[in-house]
């Protein structure tokens, strides 16, 4: 026998669409399509169904709402009159326009001088990205256009093929095998470690690795974390949110001053000893021996080799883990060989602190998702990694030339320092205008920078930190103008300010 449709009095007047959360009851009987045409262009507004969105069947939001066809087929139509969406056979109903959308009141964007202070906070690096610039020199980005987008997708069609259902599930919180098995080999090849897959610890990007770290030395007693004097500010903050005190220890033209570690009485430094941030020094060989005998007495070492494979007029420089590794723990990533939204980087540490590092890892996360890493260890293995970076050197190559050849011509007092590899030169200035006064002009005529003092403990030179590998050629030679032009003129008003 078949089932009697329901009668209109016996539909329920709660009838909802899971789509944009729709409620029939919300409308008058008399205007339902008046208010799903309002419904639907809000949504298309506010973003909600996007451009390029699909619309639901008429058939089926109709029979969700508990309404006749012909409401929701009136409502698509007045919308595709307004141009919003269009029929597309049997692709359904696409939004192919936003309504207007009101003009919001500007917000209070910070203020160049505001920005720019002696003693940035915690939130500094943020309130820098989202300040307006023409041309952004910060450091710290390779460049991100050259992101190898057919290679991923080559990759990520290729894992997905041969995906079983059980890789879909939890993974090992130490990552996907096959990530540390492409990550050990990479450092094999690439820094001159020798590492077992199993010791790798994939995690998001080299901050985590450090929080991961902290707890790790916390746990053991360790509260104090020397750290490089110049020394990347982010590093240094990143310690203090996780209780570390950070004294600092001097950079010179060799390195760390190793001789002043030791007398410290510190139990643990952080160090950048292939390109040091933001000088570009490299610890030379008799800092190395120092260091070495430090670390053998009971010193324990973190290594962030955070951009080592970008050298240009140097031969490579091999990690400290790989001559020491029961004292040296190694933080790497692929923030500047890929991108920085990926957050994905690899952690070795010493068999002593691994049970330590790894709960805390299981604690923070259960683990990085599974899919990206497999697509960055097809990427790593297939030979598409190191394409990728065998072009952004050679681009990097250019736009280094090019801002220092633009220094030369524009500043020739300024004393460029760390050249031969990184995605960065660091400056200093023999003017007296303070550097965060030079930031905040320079940014006030359109150029982002980062000023020196940020990254020193102790009194230090005025300077800036210069990112080019992420710029043109032309943006890296005007940028460079426009802040010769604020030391030239530093009380004249930008254009416009």
């Amino acid at each position: 026998m078949g089932r009697a449709k329901p009668t209109a009095p016996e539909r329920s007047i709660t009838a909802g669409s899971d789509f944009l959360h729709l409620t029939i009851a919300d409308a008058s009987p008399g205007g339902r399509a008046d208010w799903l045409t309002d419904r639907l262009r809000q949504a298309i507004a506010e973003g909600r169904v996007p451009i390029g969105g699909r619309l639901p069947p008429t058939r089926v939001l109709a029979a969700d709402l508990g309404v006749s066809r012909g409401v929701v087929t009136e409502a698509y139509q007045r919308l595709t009159e307004e141009g919003h969406v269009t029929g597309r056979g049997r692709a359904g109903t696409v939004v192919v326009a936003a309504p207007a959308a009101p003009t919001p009141a500007p917000s209070a964007a910070p203020a160049p001088v505001a920005l720019f202070t002696p003693a940035p906070g915690t939130d500094i690096f943020e309130a820098v990205r989202a300040a307006s610039a023409t041309i952004d020199l910060t450091p710290g980005v390779p460049d991100l256009t050259a992101f190898p987008r057919a290679d991923w997708l080559r990759a990520e069609r290729t894992v997905l093929r041969r995906l079983a259902a059980a890789d879909l599930g939890y993974g090992d919180p130490c990552g996907a095998p096959a990530l540390r098995q492409a990550v050990a080999a990479w450092l094999a090849r690439n820094r001159g470690i020798s590492v077992d897959p199993v010791e790798v610890i994939i995690v998001a990007g080299v901050s985590q690795a450090l929080g991961l770290l902290a707890q790790a030395f916390a746990a053991a007693g360790i509260d104090r974390i020397a750290v490089e004097d110049p020394g990347s500010l982010g590093v240094r903050q990143h310690l203090n949110n996780w209780r570390m005190d950070t004294p600092p220890i001097t950079v010179d033209d060799a390195g760390l001053r190793v001789d002043e570690l030791a007398a410290s009485g510190v139990p643990a430094v952080m160090l950048t000893p292939a390109h040091q941030f933001p000088t570009g020094v490299v610890l030379d060989g008799d800092r190395r021996r120092q260091l070495i005998a430090w670390a053998r007495a009971g010193g324990l070492i973190i290594e962030d080799d955070y951009d080592a494979e970008h050298r240009y007029d140097r031969p490579p420089v091999p990690a400290l883990r790989g001559l020491l590794p029961e004292q040296v723990c190694y933080a790497g990533s692929v923030s500047k060989l890929l991108a920085p939204a990926l957050r994905v980087g690899w952690l070795l540490v010493p068999p002593r602190l691994r049970e330590a590092v790894v709960a805390a890892k299981r604690n923070a996360d259960l683990g990085n998702a599974v899919l990206p890493q497999l697509v960055l260890a097809e990427l790593m293995t297939s030979g598409a990694f190191e394409r990728h970076l065998r072009l952004l050197r050679r681009r990097h190559i250019r736009r280094r030339d090019a801002m220092i050849a633009a220094l030369a011509r524009e500043l020739p007092t300024a004393t460029v320092h760390g050249a031969a590899a990184g995605l960065h030169l660091m400056i200093t200035l023999d003017e007296v205008m303070p550097d965060t006064d030079l930031a905040a002009a320079a940014l006030a005529r359109g150029v982002k920078v980062q000023p020196l003092s940020w990254h020193c403990q102790r009194p230090y030179r005025s300077g800036l930190v210069l990112g080019y590998a992420a710029r043109t050629v032309t943006e890296i030679e005007d940028g460079v103008a426009e802040i010769a032009a604020v030391l030239r003129h530093p009380r004249r008003r930008a254009p416009g300010g």
